[in-house]
Order: structure tokens, then C-alpha cells, then sequence
């Protein structure tokens, strides 16, 4: 049954060549799960950008902006990476997830991100998406989130009365956008101080440093970083790149000399021509 939330992101979706911003909606249609109070920062949102159908591969992309889990870089990390998609074809849905800079630890995080991938894949049919073609693509910190879900997806719960919680919760791949990776030396400390507090355990720690979390079923993914970032170390990206390698997973691993942290789009950067040309070997991008 569609809820009124999500009948006004299938409006969105269907307002090819809107000049009016794209309206975000709830993830559930009452209290998100663990939930601290009921304004805006208490409301995970999904938003749905317009793509052309003439243009539309039927991919998809849920995007997660970066902030240190403190903000949200949106339309930097957000819309702008939306709309450039849907430029070639991919149709974006940006998240607003809940935050550590108002009380939320992980997994809330995740909790919002699976929510997130789950909700386009049970609208597939009716947002002309296909369920097999479904990616994130998260930077900075939205990096760690979308590593997170890469690492630790679920295949839903086929027992549950709501059909969004019953589709899987794994994205079909992955694009990591100067991305913070792990929890251990390498990382960046406030983005690890708002997951997981000031004195995280050990098993939590090497739980969320998504290097170590990879397997043969992570999928494909699509890294870069630069080698000057003075904020998330490039180590990030390249031990990623490393245990992906080694489990045997498909990935295109990019770094490059120049480039500070959170260039966003960064017109005239190669990074944007890189993924594309990526995209489009897999079918998924014109």
C-alpha cells in the first residue's frame, strides 16, 4: 500500500523539468525507529530528483552527503550529484539521515541508509527503477555510511507486515567519494566521535572500520580520493580498494595528486568523467 509520504516522492520522481526544489519525505510514515523527539533533525528524509524518461537507463542512486556526521553537505554532496546523474541517465535519491550532533549513534545511521535503499527497491516497478540496478554513493563521511551498507547489508525480512522492510538492504554497488573507511588510526576523528561516541569498544571500532568488513558478496564499487586531501586520509580509499581486491571484488580505484577535501562535483576535475565512463561499462549511464 502506498502511503501518502511516498505518493508525493512518486510526484517528485514524475515532475521531469520542475523548476520547484524536489520535496523530501519521510523514510516511515510515523516515528523512525529510536527516534529522539519529532522535529526535522528527528526525520530521516528521501528525495527524489526529476530525470528526463527519454534519457532514464533505470538505475538508480541513493546519495549520501558527507559532514562529519555533524551536517549534511547538501546540495554540495546531495542534489548536485543528483542532477548530474540524471544528466546521464541514473536517477538520484538523496538522504537525510539522522546525525551524531543530535544524539544519534550508530546503528541509527545505518538503520536510515538500508531504510533508504529498501524503500526505492520495493517502488521499483512503480518508479520505473530497476531492483537489480540500485546503487549508493556516499562522500566524506555519507563514504563511511555507504561503505557501512556495502559491508553490512541484510536481505530483509520476508516475515514483516511492511513491504518496504521485506526487500534487501544491498546496494547493487558502490560509489566512495574521498570517503572516510575505517574507525582505527587512519581515520577522521570527528566523524568517529559522532558514530560512536568518545569511548567506543574495541569490537565496535573494528565492527564499523569497513576495510576489515569486505567479503566476496561486498559489491562493486567505484573509489577515489586524492593523494593531498587534508582531512581524510587516502589510506581511506586505498585499504578499501585493497580488501576489495582481495575478496575478489570488481572495483576502479582512482587517486589523484591534486584536490582538497569535499570538492563536491569540482567542475573540470576528471573524477566526474572517470565514474561516468564506469558507469556506462556496467550499463548503468549513457
Amino acid at each position: 500500500m502506498r502511503t501518502p509520504a511516498l505518493g508525493l516522492l512518486l510526484l517528485a520522481c514524475a515532475a521531469v523539468g520542475s523548476a520547484a526544489e524536489p520535496t523530501p519525505v519521510p523514510l516511515w510514515p510515523g516515528d523512525a525507529p529510536g527516534a529522539l523527539g519529532k522535529g526535522p533533525d528527528d526525520i530521516p528524509t528521501l528525495t527524489a530528483y526529476p530525470i528526463d524518461p527519454a534519457v532514464a537507463t533505470g538505475a538508480a542512486m541513493v546519495i549520501l552527503p558527507g559532514g562529519g556526521y555533524g551536517f549534511l553537505a547538501d546540495p554540495h554532496e546531495g542534489g548536485n550529484f543528483a542532477r548530474f546523474l540524471a544528466e546521464h541517465g541514473v536517477t538520484g535519491y538523496v538522504l537525510h539521515y539522522r546525525l551524531g550532533s543530535h544524539g544519534y549513534r550508530h546503528p541509527v545511521e545505518l538503520e536510515d541508509a538500508a531504510r533508504a535503499l529498501r524503500t526505492v527497491r520495493a517502488h521499483a516497478a512503480e518508479w520505473k527503477i530497476d531492483p537489480k540496478r540500485i546503487g549508493i554513493m556516499g562522500s566524506s563521511a555519507g563514504g563511511h555510511l555507504a561503505s557501512t551498507l556495502l559491508t553490512h547489508f541484510d536481505a530483509g525480512n520476508a516475515t514483516s507486515a511492511d513491504p518496504i522492510e521485506q526487500q534487501s538492504s544491498r546496494p547493487d554497488l558502490g560509489v566512495l567519494c574521498y570517503a572516510v573507511i575505517t574507525m582505527g588510526p587512519d581515520t577522521h576523528d570527528g566523524s568517529k566521535a559522532s558514530l560512536l561516541g568518545s569511548n567506543p569498544t574495541p569490537e565496535l571500532v573494528t565492527l564499523l572500520s569497513n576495510e576489515q568488513q569486505v567479503t566476496k558478496e561486498t559489491p562493486p564499487c567505484f573509489v577515489w580520493s586524492t593523494w593531498e586531501d587534508p582531512v581524510v586520509k587516502v589510506e581511506n580509499s586505498l585499504t578499501f580498494a585493497a580488501a576489495l581486491r582481495r575478496a575478489g571484488v570488481p572495483m576502479d580505484l582512482h587517486v589523484y595528486e591534486k584536490g582538497g577535501h569535499g570538492m563536491g562535483l569540482a567542475n573540470g576535475h576528471p573524477w566526474t568523467k572517470d565514474l561516468i565512463f564506469w558507469l556506462t561499462q556496467r550499463g548503468w549511464a549513457k
